[in-house]
């Protein structure tokens, strides 16, 4: 049965870069930008409250935060704060939520009522919540520091540690940073790679895997080179220059409490005609041994996301498809061509906390997409039906006894 396609969730008013949802409450926060102080477009944070309405996940605009000139390219969520990469800068932003006073409750002038549908009406938002619902987002900035120093700075990747303590950037210049939060401390700061940093991923042990245009992906302890990956190593018809690394993650292994499970995501270097495959590959958190590669398809993935519970991976292509496999098999399951006009910058799974779950309605899962053509879009992932143990033993003890019943009519006296 093919997927619905993805319902639009929301339309911003400049491309959309990143997408992070709270763990403990049903709200969705997307950055990007358009470039003010060429385009004239505005750039910001917006923060999304989202519910089941009529039975469909929607969302509604709380509140717009300007970042003047700045367009955020990357974001980290660590409860109330979020680390925003603007430029060649990490800033760290505050918020939190308020119900206003006399929320959903209009003065003579019908004033209040207003307020709230303008805010709910506000960047092209999808349908509002009741106004009694309305709530008020307060941000507050608290620090910047600068993240990246070569000549075309960009800071292109941050992560906070699980526990909230870490943040760790790398950009175009090919350095890891490490600060301790809140004092943004700077406590590391070496070269990982010969070139641009595509993606962080803060492991066990107080272990950092960085990918690189470089064609490495390293797994450092501090600043010593713990491993290099190989991913290819169990295929030989791949030269060793004809991939390179795109997104690393660490995620849950399902049914074993605080083990961890490397992903990474491999993209051809070069564009051709005939394009070749991208990979997917699972690894030992650990060891950091390859477990099972396989091919994700054709088109260029261009971001990674993982479900709390680890059990699916979640993929945008540059091509605007979007993707869920499986993270045991690595199978994929979920598949929508161009669900996006154009390149999807990031995803996110919906949290699997009790908030979670309310929104999800009955879903196993659901993953939402933003991109350059200033979409937020939801992909519902059905419930996958599956048989009782019960009735597979029965199965399996009535497979057995045809078996011997078909071998004694075949061959009388088998028994």
């Amino acid at each position: 049965m093919a997927p619905r396609r993805p319902a639009e969730l929301y339309r911003a008013p400049f491309p959309l870069y990143t997408v992070r949802l709270h763990p403990r409450r049903p709200l969705a926060i997307t950055a990007g930008g358009g470039g003010a102080a060429k385009t004239g477009i505005r750039n910001g944070v917006h923060f999304l409250q989202l519910e089941q309405i009529g039975g469909r996940l929607s969302a509604s605009l709380l509140h717009c935060h300007d970042t003047e000139t700045r367009a955020t390219m990357t974001m980290a969520l660590a409860g109330d704060v979020i680390a925003a990469g603007q430029d060649n800068s990490c800033h760290i932003l505050r918020f939190s939520l308020q119900e206003p006073e006399g929320a959903g409750t209009a003065g003579k002038d019908g004033s209040g009522d207003r307020g709230a549908r303008r805010r709910r009406g506000a960047g092209g938002g999808a349908p509002g919540v009741a106004p009694g619902r309305a709530r008020e987002v307060r941000v507050e900035s608290l620090q910047r520091v600068r993240t990246d120093f070569s000549p075309d700075a960009l800071q292109k990747a941050v992560r906070f540690s699980a526990d909230g303590a870490l943040l760790a950037t790398g950009g175009a210049d090919g350095f890891l940073r490490l600060w301790e939060f809140p004092s943004m401390k700077k406590t590391l700061e070496f070269r990982a790679h010969d070139g641009e940093i595509e993606d962080i991923a803060l492991g066990p042990d107080n272990k950092v895997v960085t990918a690189g245009r470089d064609f490495q992906c390293c797994v450092w302890q501090q600043d010593q080179l713990v491993t290099g990956l190989r991913w290819h190593e169990n295929l030989p018809g791949i030269p060793d220059k004809a991939y390179r690394y795109q997104a690393c993650r660490f995620g849950a292994v399902e049914g074993s409490a605080g083990a961890l499970r490397l992903y990474t995501v491999q993209v051809p270097h070069k564009r051709e005609r005939r394009p070749p495959p991208c990979y997917l590959t699972k690894w030992d958190g650990k060891s950091f041994l390859p477990l099972l590669t396989r091919p994700c398809g054709s088109e260029v993935v261009s971001c990674l996301s993982i479900s709390d519970s680890g059990t699916f991976l979640g993929l945008g292509t540059v091509t605007g498809s979007v993707a869920i496999h499986i993270a045991f098999s690595l199978q994929r399951l979920y598949y929508v061509k161009e669900a996006h006009g154009i390149v999807v910058t990031d995803v996110a799974f919906v949290p699997e906390s009790r908030p979670g779950r309310e929104l999800l309605g009955g879903h196993e899962a659901a993953l939402l997409s933003v991109a350059v053509d200033s979409r937020c879009k939801v992909h519902l992932l059905p419930t996958r039906r599956s048989l009782p143990v019960w009735l597979l033993l029965l199965l399996c003890a009535g497979l057995i006894v045809a078996t011997i019943l078909l071998l004694q009519l075949a061959f009388p006296g088998f028994l």
